[in-house]
């Protein structure tokens, strides 16, 4: 079963995304900001880092960076509302990165992370 960390601030939104994961079949791990999935990430192997970017502590593009510095290969999805901070030139994504921006429907969350997993 592939494994996935969901770092999102929203502890309603969180609880709604780790429960359509996991009826898609995915082990996913939960955290509520990118400091508490430093731990996470140094005791256990994921298949994907599925992360908020405007998170109190240390925002998902740090996470990002962090993740990807000790597992290269690491594959990144960012999920936000705020797309103009993803999107500005002078934040450096990791290369491996994709972005869904809120509101967004299920399915669409499902299929672009069994899109970045089947790669």
């Amino acid at each position: 079963m592939q494994k996935i960390l969901l770092a999102e601030d929203d502890e309603t939104m969180r609880n709604f995304l780790m429960r359509s994961l996991e009826k898609a079949g995915y082990d996913v791990v939960t955290v509520a900001h990118g400091i508490e999935a430093l731990p996470h990430l140094a005791s256990g192997q994921f298949d994907l880092l599925l992360t908020d970017i405007v998170m109190p502590g240390m925002d998902g593009i740090e996470l990002a960076r962090r993740a990807t510095k000790m597992y290269t290969d690491l594959p990144v999805m960012f999920i936000t509302g705020f797309a103009a901070v993803a999107m500005d030139r002078s934040t450096e994504r990791p290369k491996n990165s994709k972005l869904l921006q809120k509101p967004f429907h299920l399915k669409d969350l499902v299929d672009e992370v069994e899109r970045i997993l089947a790669a």
